[in-house]
């Protein structure tokens, strides 16, 4: 499967120019699934301190809008975390949106921060601790939103499941890119599955860009860079039940 992972901007401004430019690259590049960033059309929210209702429906207005513009990828699939209020109750949750079934809801963020500058405890409710398979075509993927890619233990349960990817959008900072590398491999490594991750990235510096493509054995086979925001890459399906029969994957099996 070809997939494209990416480095986005929440900025207007540089959204609408950097939209523009992957919506060239995914077309030129047939690309068949797209991920997103965490929140992608949806400014950092997370850096009040307190819940505020208007910017909330701010949010909810601008995410939507933003979800009726997936079709220009021209990718059959596209993957992200959206904001999404259920039953009067505010949620990070993931996503799967479809070119013939539009936006189908995946699970929602169950491991939430409250940092400075990260107040996410403060306008998220917990959301769903099972990490189950979800589908794209032929991709079977694991979703772990942002800081759920320290949730170790999920791995082990991918690599059960014969997952062939583990998908992570992310909000982090430059600063600590090569810690959320490192767990990327991890993630790889221990599931025997592709790992794949795209960033926001702003001008201020607070989130620092860098998506990547990990092999099921722990390779970084490409991240994106701010000469280079996109990345697209063909996924051989068979290449994780080949690394699930050597280590770590074959000595950790229940």
């Amino acid at each position: 499967m070809r997939v494209t992972v990416c480095e986005l901007p929440h900025e207007p401004g540089a959204r609408s120019r950097a939209w523009a430019a992957l919506r060239e690259h995914t077309a030129r590049h047939r690309s068949e699934l797209v991920l997103l960033p965490e929140f992608a059309f949806v400014g950092p929210v997370w850096e009040g301190e307190a819940f505020d209702p208007g910017r909330w429906a701010a949010a909810l207005a601008e995410s939507d809008a933003g979800l009726e513009r997936m079709g220009e990828l021209h990718a059959a699939y596209v993957v992200g975390a959206r904001p999404a209020t259920i039953a009067g109750r505010p949620f990070n949750q993931g996503f799967l949106w479809s070119a013939g079934g539009g936006v189908t809801p995946l699970r929602r963020k169950y491991y939430i921060p409250d940092d400075p500058g990260g107040h996410e405890a403060r306008w998220f409710d917990r959301g769903d601790a099972a990490f189950p398979v979800f589908q794209a075509g032929a991709l079977t993927f694991g979703l772990n939103i942002c800081t759920e890619m320290w949730a170790l233990d999920t791995y082990g349960g991918y690599a059960a499941e014969g997952v062939h990817a583990v998908l992570s959008p992310r909000a982090t900072a430059a600063a600590t890119t090569a810690r959320w590398l490192s767990v990327g491999v991890v993630a790889a490594v221990r599931s025997g599955a592709f790992c794949l991750s795209s960033n926001r990235v702003d001008a201020a510096g607070v989130c620092g860009g860098v998506g990547w493509i990990i092999s099921p054995e722990g390779r970084i086979l490409a991240t994106t860079s701010p000469a280079a925001p996109f990345v697209t890459m063909d996924l051989d399906l068979a290449a994780p039940a080949a690394a699930r029969l050597g280590y770590p994957c074959a000595v950790l099996r229940d």
